[in-house]
């Protein structure tokens, strides 16, 4: 057998490393494109207090050509202040400070919200940041009222937090698979003030959730309805995406998250398998593109000429990265979510001046609702920037190069 040359060895060396650097994703790169395109929305959003409605605090997405701002009680309005405080996290310019502040505070009456159970999308994404960024003793007492505000929609005999009281119609005691992202709020309150009885709820709802709401293969239906008095699963359906029986996208990328954050709260092994049961259906699934961002909904019959879901995308990515530092498996999901996130960061950005400032383009909220679709959404911004500054922190099992 003929010897490689030396130059044969280091021209392939070279290809190599350059293939690598091609695959990492620059952060720096990619929060300067999300810092210009922020300061764009900061600006449109004061264009639009002259005749938006005073309550009207929070930008959502784009609707008709125009900016779509929500009240507080929206259940996406805490997300632009996360953005704002990981912008602040990033580049440590205390120059956010006074923006992420001031929509927190807009965000701050939500404490005491009661008929909703979204509180921790609302108040933990904001003000919760808020507190892990600087302490702040006002903050923590939001975050405590919050959660025990939460926990009244607890009902013992189902096991579950309520999600809806609206669409008695449709469901007698609905419970949504996104509820798992609001279990956070209760973990950390705990961790706050010792007071189990959050604890306890938390995990009833999530050991509950795994029992009712996964299909064989993992995947997950949108929502559950219960009979309140007896805990009896009533019906099984998948509001949000093609039909009860598919896999909606985003339904599947909370539950990895979900399942993931509750194991770095418990370390309850179920846990974790849950989580790596649900990557495994995500990432194995024959529908998941090339590029990684998936399909609205991964039995959507038009499949490929259907809308993406960037926010799922950007969802899976960052729960991959906190996964990835648990499981034996975590070399396989950083790289994974490493993939999920350059495509985001090159294929999916908006160009900057664009978009009314959103930095992610292509998200779905709800195709069946004929509701948000191929536009930018603010959670989708939100999990995005996250999903940065994990890749930022990440440690990476097996992996020598990336941690030094």
């Amino acid at each position: 057998m003929k010897l490689k040359t030396p130059i044969y060895i280091a021209t392939l060396l070279t290809i190599l490393h350059t293939s690598c650097v091609a695959q990492q994703v620059r952060v720096n790169q990619a929060f300067d494109h999300a810092i210009k395109q922020t300061k764009i929305l900061l600006e449109e959003i004061e264009k639009n207090k002259t005749t938006a409605k005073p309550e009207l605090v929070s930008p959502r997405t784009i609707e008709n050509g125009k900016l779509k701002l929500v009240a507080s009680k929206d259940w996406t309005s805490g997300f632009f202040p996360g953005v704002l405080w990981y912008l602040y996290e990033f580049s440590q310019d205390k120059g956010w400070l006074p923006e992420a502040r001031e929509y927190s505070a807009a965000i701050e009456a939500e404490k005491n919200n009661g008929v909703t159970h979204d509180m921790g999308f609302k108040v933990y994404c904001s003000i919760g940041n808020g507190y892990r960024l600087t302490n702040d003793s006002h903050y923590r007492d939001i975050l405590i009222t919050a959660a025990k505000t939460l926990a009244t929609r607890f009902n013992p005999k189902t096991g579950v937090i309520l999600s809806w009281d609206h669409s008695r119609d449709k469901w007698v005691n609905p419970v949504i698979i996104d509820n798992m992202m609001n279990l956070e709020l209760l973990f950390e309150t705990t961790k706050l003030t010792g007071d189990s009885s959050l604890y306890k709820i938390a995990v009833s709802h999530a050991n509950t959730t795994i029992k009712n709401h996964f299909r064989a293969d993992y995947s997950s239906y949108h929502v559950i309805d219960y009979d309140p008095n007896t805990g009896v699963v009533l019906k099984k359906n998948t509001h949000q995406g093609y039909s009860h029986e598919s896999a909606w996208a985003r339904g599947q990328a909370w539950a990895l998250y979900g399942y993931t954050m509750a194991y770095r709260y418990t370390k309850d092994p179920v846990y974790l398998k849950q989580a790596e049961n649900v990557a495994k259906f995500i990432l194995n699934h024959p529908n998941l593109p090339k590029d990684m961002v998936p399909y609205y909904d991964f039995n959507a019959p038009g499949i490929p000429n259907e809308p993406r879901d960037a926010s799922a995308a950007a969802v899976i990515s960052s729960a991959l990265y906190e996964l990835a530092q648990y499981s034996n498996e975590g070399k396989t999901y950083h790289k994974k979510a490493g993939q999920i996130l350059q495509s985001l960061a090159t294929k999916y950005i908006a160009p900057v001046g664009s978009a009314f400032g959103f930095i992610l383009l292509h998200s779905t909220g709800s195709k069946p609702g004929n509701s948000e679709i191929d536009v930018p959404l603010s959670y989708a911004d939100y999990y995005y920037l996250e999903a940065l500054l994990r890749y930022k922190n990440s440690f990476v099992p097996g992996n020598d190069a990336h941690n030094k």
